[in-house]
C-alpha cells in the first residue's frame, strides 16, 4: 500500500515570523535588564522597590495605552503631556476644589477628553496632519495651563483626592490598580471588539478601510478622545501624587509614551502592534530609570541610553519592513 501524501504545513508569513522574533527579543531584553538590576543593587528586587517601579510606570503606562491606539491607526499625539498639565491645573483651581474630590476627578478627565475631541475634529474633519495638529495643541494647552495657574503650582487641599496617589489597596498602591484596569479595558477593546479591528485596519490602509465601509473619520475622532481620556486619568494620578497642579508637569511625557509604544513593537506607520508590547516597553524604560537612580548615575546618561534604545528599535522596525 502506498502511503498517503500529507501536505506539509505552510510556513508562517515572513512578517509574522519577524514580529514573533521581535516579541522574543523584547522579553529577552526585559529579563536581561532585571538580571542586570539585581546584580547591580541588592535593593532592586525588594518588594518596596518593585512597587516603586510599578507606581512610577503607572502614569506613562496609562498614557501609552491611548498612544498605542493612536499609532496603530497610523496617527500620532504630541499633545498628551500638555493635556496632563492642563487637566491637572483645571482640576486644582479654587472653584474646582470647592466641589470636592469627585468633581475634581471628573473635571480632570473631562477637560482632557475635550482636548482630545478637538484634536480629533481637526485631524478627522479638518484634514490636518496629526503631527501638526497635536503639536499646535501641545503649545496651546501648555500656554492655557500657564495662563490659568499664573505659572504658580496650585496646591491640592482635598485630602481625599490626594489619597488617590498614595492609598494602598491590598498592599499595592492605587495608581498601579488604575494602570492595570486601563490596560485590561484597552486590551479587551483592541483585541475583542470590532472597534479594535477597525483601528488596526485603518492603520494598515485607511483608503481600503473606507472603501470597505468603515467610517474612518468617526473612528479617528473617537481614537483621539480615547487618547485624551487616558491623559486625563494620568493627570488625576499625577496631580494626586504631587498634591498640586502645575503647568510644568507632563513635560516630554508624549515622547516617553511614543518611545514605549515603538519599543513594544508597534509600527510607526500603523497597522501592526500589541498593547502588551507597549506595556513591556513602558516597564523597560521605568526599570532603566530605576537602576540609574539606585546607582546614583546622572540623568543625562539615562537620557542618552533611552535615545540609543529608541534609535535601535526604529532601525529594527525599518529592517523588518524592508524584509517583507
Amino acid at each position: 500500500m502506498s502511503r498517503p501524501i500529507v501536505a506539509a504545513a505552510a510556513p508562517p508569513p515572513l512578517r509574522k515570523r519577524l514580529f514573533a522574533a521581535h516579541n522574543i527579543g523584547l522579553l529577552a531584553a526585559f529579563a536581561a535588564i532585571i538580571v542586570a538590576g539585581s546584580l547591580l543593587s541588592p535593593y532592586f528586587l525588594t518588594a518596596s522597590n518593585v512597587l516603586t517601579i510599578l507606581t512610577s510606570a503607572s502614569v506613562i503606562g496609562v498614557i501609552s495605552v491611548g498612544m498605542t491606539f493612536i499609532i496603530l491607526a497610523g496617527g500620532i499625539d504630541l499633545s498628551v503631556g500638555a493635556i496632563v498639565a492642563l487637566a491637572g491645573v483645571c482640576a486644582t483651581t479654587p472653584g474646582a476644589q470647592g466641589l470636592g474630590w469627585l468633581a475634581m476627578t471628573a473635571i480632570c478627565t473631562g477637560v482632557a477628553a475635550l482636548v482630545g475631541l478637538l484634536n480629533g475634529v481637526l485631524i478627522a474633519y479638518g484634514r490636518m496632519v496629526p503631527f501638526i495638529a497635536t503639536l499646535a495643541m501641545l503649545v496651546a494647552a501648555r500656554g492655557l495651563a500657564q495662563h490659568i495657574s499664573g505659572g504658580v503650582p496650585q496646591t491640592v487641599n482635598d485630602a481625599t483626592f490626594n489619597t488617590i496617589g498614595s492609598a494602598l489597596v491590598l498592599g499595592v498602591p492605587l495608581p498601579v490598580w488604575v494602570f492595570a484596569a486601563v490596560v485590561v479595558v484597552g486590551w479587551i477593546v483592541l483585541n475583542r471588539t470590532t472597534f479594535g479591528r477597525r483601528t488596526i485596519a485603518i492603520g494598515g490602509n485607511a483608503e481600503a478601510s473606507r472603501l470597505a465601509g468603515i467610517n474612518v473619520a468617526r473612528q479617528t475622532l473617537v481614537l483621539y478622545v480615547i487618547s485624551g481620556v487616558c491623559a486625563g486619568i494620568a493627570g488625576v494620578l499625577l496631580t494626586a501624587r504631587l498634591t498640586s497642579g502645575s503647568n510644568d508637569v507632563g513635560n516630554l511625557y508624549e515622547l516617553d509614551a511614543i518611545a514605549a509604544v515603538i519599543i513594544g513593537g508597534t509600527r510607526l506607520s500603523g497597522g501592526r502592534g500589541t498593547l502588551a508590547g507597549s506595556i513591556v516597553g513602558v516597564l523597560i524604560f521605568t526599570l532603566i530609570s530605576n537602576i540609574f537612580v539606585l546607582e546614583n548615575l546622572p540623568s543625562d546618561i539615562q537620557s542618552i541610553a533611552k535615545g540609543v534604545i529608541i534609535v535601535a528599535a526604529v532601525l529594527l522596525q525599518g529592517r523588518s519592513a524592508s524584509s517583507k
